[in-house]
């Protein structure tokens, strides 16, 4: 779905009504006299969502053609499904928009050496850049130039319905023996269809990887270059962490969730999630509204501690920007970079225009936003629970960056396909990690 946006709004505003509208946002102020190629600008601007995020962001770049008069922003928009192959056709025929929604994994697909996207701090007067840390700086830093802004930064957390568990007689797990000590003893209190932990294939992959760096210090991918990081014995470890996550009843299997309706049928829209036959689930910070959005009234979701092994200097936690805003490297030769910046500072940092998003795309990287919103009274106590969490793991450098690599298309798929052979019981625990550690690393050197 891929439609334009309707209403040009006349100059009624006026240099005086700008300046005051962005004196009361505290952002970077438009100039009352735009530059003559941009008083008839249209400005394409695309992004994936649901039905709130494209509500929200329609109103908010209503606001934005009335900041700047003469201005037009054609909005495409559609669901996630088929944006990655459109955006993808576009970048190569060079007819991407002017801003666009992107993952930051695809950084990786699209600019390798950093070309692929504007680079943004050429445009730095008019971004302000001070609103996010360093750290978020970094994520969309390329070959030294800075391809794309954090819109939101997310991360994976434990959720637990703290009912479910009451009932099951076990405390919430702390620590990874209490994690795999509960599926025995919900199967004991509550029967063989009752599990502590819920979640995707790639969830419990991302769980067993999160053990691995704890124990051995390394992700699957090395941050740095593009190669398999993990020895044979610690990818050994991976294959074996997972299966004991199933095979000791602690997570659902991925043949009985696949028989449910599709193994990667959300959480929240499973009948056993909603009444606490499954109750926990590793997932990012960014969907607890989602997953407590269907829970009956009997269940309460809390947030739980991140199991760390003792000594781990690495958490194992996995996060990166929820969503990241990208300017086309186009722009400069249509004349549409100057405005181009002016929209990726408005929908990042601007304060009214925080307002309007709320957070549709996650809880703002940008300070100024956060703070109103937190101030706003607005923000559910478990989010910002959470928020606290994946803060603290980042401020102690425990939190790393992971490889860009890691989540390509295409080694997401290949990971997958190894994972589902030992979860089907089609490979050995040893034939899989000699798998990840020697396909994983020629496809790297393919992709990189």
């Amino acid at each position: 779905m891929s439609l334009p946006r309707r209403h040009l709004l006349g100059a009624a505003a006026g240099a005086g009504a700008l300046a005051g509208i962005a004196a009361v946002a505290g952002t970077l102020a438009a100039p009352a006299v735009l530059r003559a190629q941009d008083r008839n600008a249209v400005l394409r601007f695309a992004w994936w969502g649901g039905a709130g995020r494209h509500a929200a962001t329609l109103k908010a770049l209503a606001l934005f053609e009335r900041r700047h008069p003469g201005v037009k922003v054609k909005a495409e928009y559609m669901g996630f499904n088929g944006y990655l192959e459109r955006l993808t056709t576009q970048i190569a025929g060079g007819s991407e928009p002017e801003v666009m929604q992107i993952n930051w994994a695809w950084l990786a697909m699209f600019s390798k050496r950093g070309n692929g996207f504007a680079d943004l701090r050429r445009q730095a007067g008019l971004i302000d850049l001070t609103q996010l840390s360093a750290e978020d700086l970094a994520y969309g830093d390329v070959a030294g130039k800075l391809n794309a802004l954090p819109v939101s930064f997310s991360a994976r957390v434990m959720l637990w319905n703290q009912a479910a568990f009451e009932r099951a007689g076990v405390a919430l797990p702390r620590t990874w023996d209490e994690l795999f000590a509960a599926g025995p003893a919900f199967r004991r209190a509550l029967g063989e269809d009752a599990y502590p932990l819920d979640g995707e294939l790639y969830d419990m992959m991302l769980l067993a990887q999160a053990w691995v760096q704890q124990r051995h210090g390394t992700p699957y991918v090395d941050p740095a270059s593009p190669r398999v990081a993990m020895s044979e014995a610690a990818a050994l470890d991976w294959v074996r962490v997972y299966r004991r996550l199933v095979g000791e009843h602690v997570a659902t299997p991925l043949p009985l969730r696949a028989s449910l309706g599709g193994a990667e049928k959300p959480t929240e829209q499973q009948p056993d999630w909603v009444v606490g036959r499954w109750a926990g689930n590793y997932t990012w910070d960014s969907v607890i509204a989602l997953r407590s959005s269907t829970l009956d009234k009997r269940q309460k979701l809390v947030l739980g501690d991140f199991p760390t092994l003792p000594g781990a200097q690495d958490s194992g936690m996995f996060g990166r920007p929820t969503v990241m805003v990208a300017v086309s490297r186009h722009a400069e030769k249509n004349g549409r970079a100057e405005m181009a910046a002016r929209l990726v500072n408005f929908l990042l940092t601007d304060r009214e225009a925080a307002t309007i998003l709320g957070r549709t795309r996650g809880l703002p990287s940008a300070r100024g936003p956060f703070e109103q919103l937190k101030a706003s009274g607005t923000l559910p106590p478990l989010e910002i629970a959470a928020h606290e969490q994946i803060r603290a793991q980042r401020e102690s450098g425990r939190l790393k960056r992971p490889a860009p690599l890691f989540e390509h298309a295409r080694l997401h798929k290949f990971m997958r396909e190894v994972f589902e052979t030992v979860a089907y019981d089609k490979t050995t625990d040893e034939a899989a990690a000699r798998r990840l550690v020697s396909e994983g690393q020629a496809l790297l050197q393919r992709i990189k």
